[in-house]
């Protein structure tokens, strides 16, 4: 195999695939991509056995077509800290020793770098569906940020390590919880196909939806997401990424969701955000609780570690009744408003001290977190 191609087209291309190869797995094979290279195209494949991603690009000179294995760490390496705008990569042989190996050349600059068996790496599907959903991409992507922070991959209980995928008629519902808040936002989608969708609430894992995050590039067109029995497969350009579902059963996510509040107050993200930034420095890993004092016309933010010190942060809020002192960890408080824009507002729903809070923006967003005193 021989090809030249662009040097940025061939980093953006192993640097979303190296989002799906794990350092740690003691299987060679898996720390690299396979390029396949035909007929002025070629197409990069990474896989961890449960997530897979295809990278095509046709910014390519294809002397010798052919398919090989390169590391995906070395190569990133070797892709940035080139100077050249043009990369040359073949397989060639030793001559001394007839030994096959892999000759980069990047401007006056040259490796060589010891060759793996292409047959050995995982087979990587391509997107073949008659059946799928679609979404716009600047919506999907939005809604993939205000969601995947959420899920907790470590948990057993439910299926907590990814986000739940939940259709009715033309309106797209993702919801994440890790069982002390919850995240859930909604979008317009339609369903392409002759077979009827089959709703069973599929929960895609987080580390797939952080790499469809990472391949959806530019704001115009759709994305295709076909839900298969035990997988996910979806297109979006360049890229197609296959994920198997996470199994298990996902919480009644919409019975988390408290009834309608005694308080709904107006915050402006940044000012809020950064009131929470400043309390959160003075926490520690022991001391992780803020407590958020609402009075009359005033907002204000207490927080107390013993190995730090004491802060108080106050700002001017929309507030009237009773005092409501409500202790947070502001972890998941900065989770939310990093979200969002600085300058949006949300509406911040309390009932009382002891129950869970809501945060809404005015584009379908909704944000549960619990109170200390209530997580899990």
């Amino acid at each position: 195999m021989k090809l030249s191609c662009s040097r940025s087209t061939l980093l953006s291309g192993f640097q979303i695939i190296g989002s799906v190869i794990s350092s740690r797995t003691p299987k060679e094979v898996l720390k690299c991509a396979k390029l396949e290279a035909a007929d002025g195209k070629a197409t990069l494949s990474g896989t961890d056995l449960e997530v897979s991603i295809r990278y095509d690009f046709e910014e390519v000179e294809v002397m010798i077509p052919g398919q090989i294995l390169l590391s995906v760490h070395e190569l990133v390496s070797i892709l940035r800290e080139a100077k050249t705008d043009s990369i040359e990569i073949e397989l060639k042989k030793d001559e001394e020793s007839e030994q096959d190996y892999i000759l980069i050349q990047a401007g006056k600059s040259e490796f060589r770098l010891s060759v793996h068996d292409p047959s050995e790496f995982p087979a990587v599907e391509t997107f073949n569906e008659s059946n799928y959903f679609e979404v716009p991409i600047q919506s999907f992507r939005e809604m993939i940020r205000r969601t995947v922070f959420a899920t907790d991959p470590e948990s057993t209980r439910y299926a907590l390590g990814g986000v739940l995928f939940d259709v009715e008629d033309d309106k797209l519902t993702l919801a994440a919880t890790d069982g002390r808040r919850l995240a859930m936002v909604e979008s317009a989608c339609s369903y392409q196909g002759e077979e009827a969708y089959q709703n069973n609430r599929p929960v895609i894992p987080a580390k797939a939806m952080s790499l469809i995050e990472k391949s959806l590039t530019g704001d115009e067109g759709n994305i295709q997401i076909a839900i298969r029995a035990n997988d996910v497969i979806v297109k979006s350009g360049r890229s197609t990424i296959f994920g198997r579902l996470v199994e298990g059963r996902f919480p009644k996510y919409r019975d988390v969701i408290p009834p309608e509040p005694t308080h709904s107050i107006d915050l402006e993200v940044g000012t809020f955000f950064a009131a929470v930034r400043q309390a959160q420095i003075v926490t520690d890993v022991e001391t992780r609780g803020v407590d958020f004092i609402f009075s009359s016309g005033l907002l204000t933010l207490k927080s107390v570690a013993a190995s730090v010190g004491e802060s108080k942060v106050e700002i001017p809020i929309p507030f009237e009744g009773e005092d409501i002192v409500i202790t947070f960890d502001v972890r998941y408080l900065a989770d939310f408003l990093k979200a969002l824009d600085s300058a949006a507002h949300i509406q911040l729903q309390l009932i009382d001290s002891d129950s869970a809070a809501v945060l809404k923006t005015d584009d379908g967003y909704t944000y549960v977190i619990m109170p200390l005193s209530q997580a899990r």
